[in-house]
């Protein structure tokens, strides 16, 4: 019995607690935990019944450096806040915390509380001020301890990172060699192929998200990384795999460590233990170049970086173009505005299709826009500018193209077939697998027989599609795809303007020769927009294009206005006339493809009406002396939405008709209906012709 263990102490319970750091120590290091245990032992001796005393043994494995994550000290503190502990056994101080912080706390709860704290040797209460001093001392100690053992074993680590033989998880398309202590290529011929089909593709597109897209389109999937020994895992293609192969540095050959700093932090008012926060690379703790084999140069790993900077949609500088989107307005990223400088956003908008709009940042309080212009004139006139401009020799040109269009198919094809020889593989090792088992033992040859059936359904499953993607996007060229492909090179012009090419493709293009558009609008003498090309060699084009007046933009060509009349003349209906129209390449103001409702909105507003016996409502009077709204409009000279005010106001009144929406309306005229409408029209020409006479005066 020990002097500081009062009686007030046993009439609570007694708490064992156990701890350790890792779970490797605790099957490691049983003598520890078998020591931990026999602190129950310790608290028989001091006077606690056997049945009084509680072991929390389930923070084994877990650090002592925070409270986070310990669900068992988080029981022993509620514990002794309400009470129910007089005593807390534990090995030495580290096992219940290695913060100073926790300790204190944990002390002055204890000392609050009246509960003692006990280990192998002693008995200590908190409410000692000499006690109390030496626990402090204690747990003082235990938090230097772990930062001597972080800071030798982060330096032993430090020495081999600046050797370049610190082994880490090799990146998809490595793997570790512990003979040299370098990476070395995979060896499996499929993910030295993907991974360089990603840096390819990204060459060509420009965006992680194009090159997903082309995985997605094929059929391909991306390799992860895998630890030696275990089984290559494949993934469909995602935007965090690529981005991830894109922005590291391993596969330009470059051995690289610390790039991330990780550390506690405030978020949304919690702490964070892991908050990550990414480093320059003037302060990654190790480069070393050409440390194994690169899959790329280390100056394209770096243009990549910059070319993803610039691809990001929110933007820390002006120099940032953005990836090449699917949007109709083509110098998305390239326009430039000429009052303030800064680069132009692009917008879409219902009434005028795509636009190019600057809002200097002084006024955007005040919601006006610095300049605002629509897309569809400037880019017509900069892609014509462009267009004139690449002329490259026609045969070589299409030599080029059909040598890469096939270099291209092959690697596609190439793994694809590489992807089948592996589902083959499998397909026979299962085989093997089934045949060398005893058929007397039915349990395991039944499930290796369903194993070896369903690597077969793989197999052919692959096959099929495999031969799909073969059929879909063209794998092998024909000699008339051959032949396809020199006729568009003599006539790029076609080649751009077909459907298949979409607009990133156009964008992209235009950026390997553009590299700004400036926009300048001009008032006088006409409303223009100067725009001056800044190419790719520093040469500089300017050209003016005319700017349409407010609301002109939306306004139909003359061209279309009389292939519609025309076409309406000659008997067409709607749906035939919007097709004729697509076909000749005509569109709608607003620049869309027309449709049937689109045809017919025009037509009435170039009074092109259809006139049939089954579409009564249109005629202007019936036999039976009744009239309609277009020949009451037509009766006293106003117009049909005139004529449906009357009814709404009273002054006409329906006779048949006009129940339900979209139902035509039928009136008789009486001679009081037609002497009050005659007055109603006759002020309204009066009307009319004195805002002609005021308009008048002030023209002269």
């Amino acid at each position: 019995m020990n002097e500081k263990v009062l009686p007030t102490h046993l009439k609570r319970g007694a708490v064992v607690y156990l701890r350790q750091s890792t779970l490797k120590q605790v099957h490691e290091h049983r003598e520890s935990t078998t020591r931990q245990y026999g602190l129950q032992d310790r608290a028989l001796q001091l006077g606690w019944p056997a049945e009084r005393v509680e072991v929390i043994d389930e923070d084994l494995g877990r650090s002592g450096s925070s409270t986070q994550g310990r669900s068992g000290f988080q029981r022993l503190a509620e514990g002794i806040a309400h009470g129910r502990v007089g005593a807390v056994f534990a090995l030495e101080v580290s096992r219940l915390a290695r913060s100073s912080a926790d300790w204190h706390r944990l002390l002055e709860l204890c000392g609050l509380a009246d509960v003692v704290i006990a280990d192998e040797q002693a008995v200590y209460s908190p409410h000692d001020y000499n006690d109390r001093l030496l626990l402090g001392l204690k747990g003082q100690m235990s938090e230097a301890e772990l930062y001597w053992m972080r800071l030798r074993l982060e330096g032993g680590r430090l020495s081999k990172v600046r050797r370049g033989e610190y082994h880490f998880p090799a990146a998809a398309g490595y793997q570790w060699d512990a003979a040299t202590s370098r990476f070395r290529f995979d060896p499996d011929e499929q993910v030295q192929r993907a991974v360089r089909l990603v840096f390819e593709r990204f060459r060509l597109d420009g965006s992680a998200y194009a090159v997903v897209r082309y995985f997605l389109r094929h059929g391909l999937e991306l390799p992860r990384s895998r630890p030696v020994g275990q089984q290559q895992c494949w993934a469909p293609p995602q935007g965090c795999l690529v981005l991830h192969m894109l922005h590291n540095p391993v596969y330009a050959g470059a051995y690289v460590y610390g790039r991330s700093n990780q550390r506690m932090a405030l978020v949304d008012g919690q702490v964070i233990r892991r908050h990550v926060d990414r480093l320059p690379p003037e302060q990654w703790k190790a480069c070393i170049h050409d440390r194994h084999p690169a899959y790329i140069s280390w100056e394209e790993f770096m243009a990549n970086q910059r070319k993803l900077d610039e691809n990001r949609t929110w933007r820390t500088s002006e120099g940032h173009k953005g990836a090449a989107r699917e949007g109709e307005a083509l110098l998305q990223g390239l326009a430039l505005c000429g009052r303030c400088g800064q680069r132009m956003d692009t917008r879409y908008r219902a009434d005028r299709g795509g636009v190019y709009s600057c809002v200097q940042w002084e006024r955007q309080t005040e919601g006006t826009s610095c300049f605002i212009v629509s897309a569809r004139p400037i880019d017509e006139a900069v892609v014509k500018l462009f267009l004139q401009a690449v002329q490259p020799p026609e045969i070589e040109l299409a030599l080029v193209v059909a040598r890469e269009a096939e270099r291209q198919a092959g690697e596609v094809d190439h793994q694809w077939k590489l992807r089948l020889e592996r589902a083959q593989y499998e397909a026979r090792l299962a085989e093997r697998r089934y045949k060398a088992v005893d058929p007397d033992n039915r349990v395991v040859a039944g499930t290796l027989e369903r194993d070896w059936e369903e690597k077969l359904r793989e197999v052919e499953q692959l096959e099929r599609d495999h031969q799909e993607v073969r059929s879909r996007e063209k794998l092998e060229l024909s000699e008339q795809d051959r032949a396809r492909i020199l006729a568009l090179c003599r006539d790029l012009p076609a080649l751009w303007q077909a459907p298949t090419t979409t607009h990133a493709e156009r964008k992209n293009l235009l950026r390997m020769l553009v590299r700004q558009v400036t926009l300048t609008p001009v008032e006088v003498p006409v409303r223009m927009t100067r725009v001056q090309v800044l190419w790719q060699t520093g040469a500089v084009s300017e050209l003016t294009v005319r700017r349409a007046a407010q609301g002109e933009s939306c306004m139909n060509s003359p061209d279309a206005i009389a292939a519609l009349r025309e076409m309406f003349d000659n008997g067409k209906n709607d749906r035939e006339i919007a097709s004729e129209l697509n076909r000749r390449g005509l569109r709608t103001g607003r620049g869309r493809t027309w449709d049937h409702m689109a045809v017919r909105r025009v037509r009435h507003s170039q009074g092109l009406l259809v006139h049939s016996p089954k579409s009564h409502w249109l005629c202007d009077r019936r036999s039976d002396g009744l009239y309609s709204v277009h020949g009451i409009a037509a009766r006293f000279g106003v117009t049909p939405g005139r004529v449906r005010d009357w009814v709404r106001v009273g002054l006409l009144q329906v006779t048949e008709g006009g129940g339900k929406p979209r139902h035509a309306m039928w009136f008789k005229l009486d001679q009081a209906t037609e002497q009050r409408l005659e007055q109603e029209a006759a002020k309204l020409s009066a009307q009319n012709r004195g805002v002609d006479l005021i308009s008048h005066e002030g023209a002269l």
